[in-house]
């Protein structure tokens, strides 16, 4: 069962992670990546909002992650960091109540689990990055 931000956040970086692994970026195919029965109330809305958020604002959150990434394109990226990323960038870019302090530190934590060696520096210094030229969209 999926009952906290941090469980929350790791299953939406695993559905964003088999999106990407399957190029489905459709909010339809949203169920197909996010099974309700096991999320908690208090955790579906953020889970359907992060997905949500990914799915209708990917190339601004991509866009975000190279211009911060030492001109890499998203797709040089290893999948699990560019899921991790997407998820703490999405969180920063358009979630306000969540403290961007959290969305790094989380991020970190999930880059330590699931990517390299190196993935969780790597991570940090992208979303580094972007917190210290003022988070634009642009």
């Amino acid at each position: 069962m999926i009952n906290t931000r941090k469980e929350a956040r790791e299953y939406v970086m695993q559905a964003i992670f088999q999106a990407e692994s399957n190029k489905d970026y459709s909010i339809d195919s949203r169920d197909k990546y996010l099974d309700q029965s096991f999320i908690t109330l208090k955790q579906k809305n953020y889970c359907n909002d992060t997905y949500s958020l990914f799915c209708n604002k990917r190339e601004i959150i991509d866009r975000a992650i190279e211009n911060h990434s030492l001109k890499w394109k998203s797709s040089r990226i290893p999948k699990t960091d560019l899921a991790v990323l997407r998820v703490a960038v999405c969180e920063i870019l358009f979630q306000d109540d969540i403290p961007v302090e959290t969305s790094v530190n989380e991020a970190v934590e999930l880059a330590k689990k699931y990517g390299t060696d190196s993935s969780h520096k790597y991570v940090n210094a992208i979303l580094g990055s972007l917190i210290r030229e003022g988070n634009t969209v642009e």
